[in-house]
């Protein structure tokens, strides 16, 4: 069967979780016999004009030569095939459940704008133009319900780089995309108030990354790593002390799962989104409040007891054997082929 998997390519060319997710699916299709291939047109979000010229690109993609496809976050899901299934990472969040952060103060240009992009969407990802929707997580899940009133299932990605392992308990690790949605600074601003002698390490690079080194204030205990490799990743994640990883509303978030590949606990928050899902609170982890101050006191309480740390990440370990991707590409096989 030859499959189409439709990506959203980013206009800088930065390489973050859904180049992973790509990956992890075009590999696990074809690991199970499929001829599966990657369309990933870069996706401009500048301003309204260019993502209506990035909707009309999907709209007009040629995908007659493909038994099936499988499109992904937005906007692939405009493109028409009769054998279409959607695996939604997320639609445009900006119009969606950040629209009154990013526009608190909109103007009636920018209401119509958001109610055009949910029209277009909920069309697009109506039965019969796609013929199921799968998507990361709850947190998309809700949230496609909340606003396109579209019933959809979950269904949860695996890790294609996994040599992820235990190691020492050293530092507390901070992975990912440096934005504001991240809350990045919130963990910053946590280590004002954290009294142990522990370090904080970020990796990675973003939009708002000045700003993030300006919050920490030349804290010698806070160190921005850059961009790092797998090996390098692995290697951070393997002697981290916790992970705390505390977006806002977050879709998935491969952290928590590598996170517990590494046998490392999460602390996450109570408006995190997926994580909050997957990390069990004072199991596998902690779900706080978005308050420095607490997030600092489970820091602390890790820093006095690796002992429970270590204990946390075994279990959080245990609790995700079921997540693989074959078994996501089987899923995906079966309802192309229904």
């Amino acid at each position: 069967m030859r499959i189409g998997v439709i990506g959203a390519g980013s206009k800088d060319g930065s390489q973050g979780g859904a180049e992973r997710f790509y990956e992890g699916l075009v590999y696990s299709l074809n690991q199970l016999g499929a001829d599966a291939e990657l369309l990933c047109p870069m996706s401009d979000e500048t301003n309204f004009d260019t993502i209506l010229e990035t909707y009309l690109k999907y709209y007009d993609l040629d995908l007659s030569s493909y038994d099936g496809v499988i499109s992904t976050k937005a906007p692939a899901y405009i493109i028409r095939h009769p054998n279409h299934v959607c695996y939604l990472q997320h639609t445009m969040r900006v119009f969606y459940d950040m629209f009154e952060q990013e526009f608190p103060y909109a103007t009636d240009e920018q209401i119509l704008q958001r109610k055009f992009i949910i029209t277009l969407d909920t069309a697009a990802l109506k039965y019969p133009r796609t013929k199921k929707i799968y998507v990361i997580g709850n947190e998309v899940r809700n949230r496609l319900f909340k606003y396109n009133h579209l019933e959809s299932t979950v269904l949860y990605q695996g890790l294609l780089n996994d040599r992820f392992k235990e190691g020492s308990f050293n530092y507390i690790y901070l992975p990912g995309r440096l934005h504001r949605w991240k809350r990045v600074g919130l963990v910053i601003e946590a280590m004002r108030y954290v009294q142990s002698p522990v370090e904080l390490l970020i990796s990675g690079i973003g939009e708002d990354e000045d700003k993030f080194v300006k919050l920490a204030n030349k804290d010698s205990r806070i160190k921005f790593l850059g961009r790092v490799s797998n090996e390098e990743l692995v290697e951070y994640y393997s002697n981290a002390l916790c992970v705390p990883f505390v977006p806002l509303r977050e879709d998935f978030g491969l952290v928590t799962i590598e996170a517990f590949r590494s046998g490392k606990p999460v602390i996450t928050c109570v408006d995190s989104g997926e994580p909050t899902y997957i990390v069990c609170d004072n199991e596998t982890g902690y779900i706080c409040n978005p308050d420095p101050r607490e997030i600092a006191s489970k820091i602390d309480y890790f820093f006095q007891n690796p002992d429970i740390a270590e204990e946390m990440g075994i279990k959080g370990k245990l609790s995700i054997q079921s997540i693989n991707w074959k078994t996501t590409a089987e899923t995906l096989i079966t309802a192309l082929q229904n």
